[in-house]
């Protein structure tokens, strides 16, 4: 089955103290958004678009020559990440398969995460499989709501949760497999948030359910999975995970050929 991604990579990423791009910050060396692209790639999707705004020339020169598939779209305006994912509709004009949504700051996002997204994704027929972490310090991610038999209720972010809702540990680590006519249906129905004014991805899942399609929830990503990059301190600590990742995969390497 045909399968495309979007990434989203259009923030400014104030708080990293610097003039590039957030996803332009180099982890392990290479850019964050290229660890990303490299996962997607990994997994079977065919084309990438990446959704550009805050200095995107910067962003499209990192991949200048590159052999990815890549495809833009621009976000001019920063209203969110729904309004971020909706700007690639125009790109996908007739795309019939399934369409991943990842954001471009999460540089730990591994191809077999995703593999394993679709492959339930598929089995289950679903309009939406979204993939879930628990985390020890949930804070600054949206986390996801449960009822009392656990089954899934919907996407919650941080800046709009409840105190109790603040207090789950399971979180959404923005990984997200669509059918593409549910996401750009329900895309154009996401309300803005009446505490940011933007609008969320986040609520896409929640209408899917309310049109009585299926949402699967697949807790296959972990902790490392789940970091995203805001601050340089943050940014060290990816940097230090890549790398001794790449150690352990040329060591392995290396004892295979023995």
């Amino acid at each position: 089955m045909n399968q495309a991604a979007i990434i989203l990579a259009a923030g400014q990423g104030s708080r990293m103290k610097s003039d590039l791009p957030k996803v332009a910050h180099q982890a392990a060396g290479s850019p964050m958004v290229e660890w990303v692209v490299r996962a997607a790639v990994e997994a079977g999707v065919s084309r990438v678009v990446l959704v550009v705004g805050h200095q995107q020339e910067v962003v499209r020169d990192l991949f200048d020559g590159a052999v990815y598939p890549i495809e833009y779209a621009v976000q001019t305006e920063q209203n969110g990440t729904g309004h971020a994912a909706q700007m690639a509709e125009t790109a996908l004009a007739g795309f019939d398969g399934d369409v991943f949504v990842l954001v471009g700051d999460g540089p730990l996002l591994r191809g077999e995460v995703l593999k394993k997204v679709h492959e339930r994704h598929v089995e289950s027929g679903a309009a939406a499989t979204i993939a879930t972490a628990v985390i020890p310090d949930p804070t600054g991610y949206g986390r996801v709501i449960r009822d009392e038999d656990g089954g899934f209720v919907g996407i919650v972010e941080q800046k709009d949760a409840t105190p109790d809702q603040l207090r789950v540990n399971e979180v959404n680590p923005s990984i997200y497999c669509f059918r593409a006519a549910a996401l750009w249906d329900a895309l154009g129905r996401v309300e803005a948030s009446p505490t940011t004014g933007e609008f969320y991805i986040t609520d896409v899942p929640a209408l899917l359910m309310r049109d009585g399609d299926l949402v699967e929830v697949v807790a296959v990503a972990d902790a490392h999975d789940a970091l995203s990059v805001n601050t340089p301190e943050q940014l060290a600590e990816v940097d230090a995970i890549l790398r001794t990742r790449l150690n352990q995969s040329a060591g392995a390497g290396a004892g295979g050929e023995g």
